[in-house]
């Protein structure tokens, strides 16, 4: 009789955990090629052959350029949802967390500008190709509620309430979040104060 080897449960769980790290780290590791490259110029054999991994091993990983866009950008978004917790925890006042806030804003735009520009390729795209309009609408939500954190602990420190509703807020600061990248972009540097002041004042309509 034959004796028939089995895998144990912690075994595969282990072989899984490696597979899923092994890929978290391939896509922080080629995310700013993605950046640089944009959706539409990408491939895994483009991705390859500006980055130290060969094409072979991202195929092995990836089943394609979208699978590893979604992935990397999932990546990224982890961090950036919660890049502004740690002002409204340090904020005591509401003009302390409002500046901090501006300052953030600021910096990571001018700081991760090929990043942010991938983001607005990748839910751009989404409007034509349907399959990872779900991942993007998830990403979209969860910038939402990050920024609805920071209005209602604003409103809180005013001791007032929210003016607008979540999707609200979210939009009049994504908005000028991405004219003020692609001002930035186009190399119109001078523009960024601009946008920190017209973003101060925006707080002022967000709160009753």
């Amino acid at each position: 009789m034959t004796d028939v080897q089995t895998t144990s449960p912690a075994a595969r769980r282990s072989g899984v955990d490696k597979f899923d790290a092994r890929r978290n780290e391939l896509a922080v590791a080629t995310l700013h090629t993605l950046a640089a490259l944009g959706y539409a110029r990408t491939s895994l054999r483009e991705i390859a052959q500006n980055s130290e991994y060969s094409h072979g091993v991202l195929h092995y990983y990836f089943t394609d350029k979208l699978d590893l866009i979604t992935h990397a950008v999932r990546q990224y978004e982890a961090v950036c949802v919660t890049r502004y917790d740690d002002v409204i925890a340090r904020a005591t006042t509401a003009d302390e967390l409002r500046d901090e806030f501006a300052t953030t804003f600021i910096d990571t735009l001018s700081a991760d500008t090929e990043l942010h520009r991938l983001w607005y390729d990748l839910r751009n795209q989404s409007f034509f190709d349907e399959s990872f309009r779900d991942d993007v609408i998830e990403i979209d939500n969860n910038r939402e509620a990050m920024i609805w954190r920071v209005v209602s602990r604003y409103a809180e420190l005013c001791e007032t309430t929210p003016a607008v509703s979540p999707s609200t807020a979210y939009v009049a600061v994504d908005g000028l979040f991405q004219r003020g990248l692609l001002q930035f972009i186009a190399g119109r540097t001078e523009s960024l104060d601009a946008l920190r002041a017209e973003l101060i004042s925006t707080f002022d309509v967000l709160v009753k």
